[in-house]
């Protein structure tokens, strides 16, 4: 009989299409930095990484999200 891997506290639990618990940890990180005000110092830290040593890597990561990407959000670049 095949084990079920579905259950609280399982990390590997299969929640069907997506992953809600760690969409709710993203957002929730996502809510303490901006509580935090430490955007703009995030955001600096961001482009000095890009600028810096690790920036090829951080470029080949880029890349390999960009082609698993089905296109910019609508939303995003919509005219108001």
């Amino acid at each position: 009989m095949a084990k079920d891997n579905a259950g609280a506290g399982n990390p590997q639990a299969n929640e069907g299409e997506g992953n809600r618990t760690a969409a709710r940890h993203y957002d929730e990180a996502v809510r303490r930095t901006v509580k935090s005000g430490k955007v703009e110092e995030k955001a600096r830290e961001a482009e000095k990484a890009l600028d810096g040593a690790e920036g090829p890597e951080l470029a080949v990561a880029e890349e390999a999200g960009k082609q698993r990407s089905h296109g910019e959000d609508p939303q995003v670049t919509r005219k108001k």
